[in-house]
C-alpha cells in the first residue's frame, strides 16, 4: 500500500486530504482552498447586496463569519465541490433522486469513489487499482475494504449519521491505480489463535454480526428506517459466504456455516411477525447464538 497516497490528519483540514487522497496526489493545499472559499463567499455577499446594501438582511451577512471556512482549516461542501469542479468531477449526494445513483445503491462496487462527511469530518473512500480503500486521514494508512464488506460499510456509515456523496467523472491517472492492478494489496490478517483458520470472509462475517447486533434496540427490535439497508448489505455480506454454496455435507457442523445460517435466518424473520417459543425461526434464539459466537471469537 506504499504506493497509494495517504495524508494524515492535520488540524482540521480533513477537507485538504480528503481531496487529495481522492485524487491521488498533493493537488490542493490550504490556500488554494482558503481562496475557493473567498470566491464563494464573494458570490455570496454579491447575491445579498440584490436585495439592497442598507437593507437589515444584507448588514446582518456582512457580520457573520464565513460558511464556507474557518480559522481551523475546516471547509464546506461548497468549496469541496467547486474544488473538483477544477478537474471536471461532480459530488452526488448518496440519497440524491439522480438516476445515476441508482447504481450506488444496487452495486457500490461499480462506482469509482465516494466522500463522506460527519461533524465536520471529510474522508474519501475510493476504488485504486481493482480494490477498494478507506482513505481516512485519521488512519495511520489506508485500509483495504474488500467487495463484499463495502456495501455494508456504507450502510454502517448511513446508520451512524454520514453523509455520502458518490462522485462521478474522470479521476486523474495515478501511479498507484497501475502499480496495484498489477500488484493488488495483500489483506491484512489477523493472527491465528486456535486451530480455525481466519481469513478476509471471517473478518467481514463477524462486521455483519455486529452490525445487526448493534442496530437492535434493547427490546430485540430493528429500527425500521434502517432495516432495508443493513439487510441489503447483510445479504450482500454473506452471499458468497452461504453454506448453499459449500460442496462438503459436513459444514452443518461448522460453527461458522451454522452462524451464518443463523443469520440468514435471521434475516428472513425481519419480515415476520414476533416467532412463538416452539418455531423453528426464533429471533430470540438466534439473537442469542450471534451473542454467544462473538463472546467466544472476542474472547480467544
Amino acid at each position: 500500500m506504499e504506493a497509494i497516497f495517504h495524508e494524515k490528519q492535520e488540524g482540521s483540514l480533513c477537507a485538504q486530504h480528503c481531496l487529495n487522497a481522492l485524487l491521488q496526489g498533493a493537488y490542493f493545499t490550504p490556500v488554494d482552498l482558503s481562496t475557493l472559499a473567498q470566491r464563494l463567499d464573494e458570490e455570496e455577499r454579491i447575491r445579498m447586496a440584490e436585495c439592497g446594501e442598507e437593507s437589515e438582511e444584507y448588514q446582518r451577512f456582512l457580520q457573520q463569519p464565513s460558511g464556507n471556512m474557518d480559522d481551523s482549516g475546516y471547509f464546506s461542501i461548497q468549496v469541496i465541490s467547486s474544488a473538483l469542479e477544477v478537474w471536471g468531477l461532480e459530488l452526488v449526494p448518496h440519497s440524491s433522486t439522480d438516476e445515476r445513483v441508482k447504481s450506488a445503491l444496487s452495486d457500490p462496487t461499480s462506482m469509482q469513489a465516494f466522500i463522506c462527511n460527519y461533524k465536520d469530518h471529510w474522508f474519501t473512500i475510493r476504488r485504486i487499482g481493482n480494490q477498494w480503500f478507506n482513505l481516512n486521514s485519521l488512519l495511520s494508512k489506508p485500509e483495504l475494504i474488500s467487495d463484499t464488506y463495502l456495501s455494508l460499510f456504507l450502510a454502517q456509515l448511513r446508520n451512524e449519521g454520514y453523509s455520502i456523496f458518490v462522485i462521478f467523472g474522470q479521476l486523474p491517472d495515478c501511479d498507484a491505480d497501475q502499480l496495484l492492478k498489477i500488484k493488488p494489496a495483500e489483506p491484512v490478517r489477523r493472527p491465528v489463535l486456535s486451530n480455525k483458520s481466519s481469513d478476509d470472509n471471517d473478518h467481514d462475517l463477524q462486521n455483519a454480526i455486529r452490525l445487526s447486533l448493534a442496530d437492535e434496540d434493547e427490546n430485540g427490535c430493528w429500527d425500521s428506517d434502517n432495516q432495508d439497508d443493513l439487510q441489503k448489505a447483510l445479504r450482500l455480506s454473506l452471499q458468497d459466504n452461504s453454506p448453499e454454496n459449500e460442496e462438503d455435507d459436513d459444514d452443518d457442523d461448522d460453527e461458522e456455516a451454522q452462524l451464518r445460517k443463523a443469520i440468514q435466518m435471521s434475516l428472513e424473520c425481519k419480515s415476520r411477525t414476533p416467532s412463538t417459543p416452539s418455531s423453528p425461526c426464533d429471533p430470540e434464539d438466534i439473537r442469542n447464538r450471534r451473542i454467544a459466537f462473538l463472546t467466544r471469537t472476542q474472547n480467544m
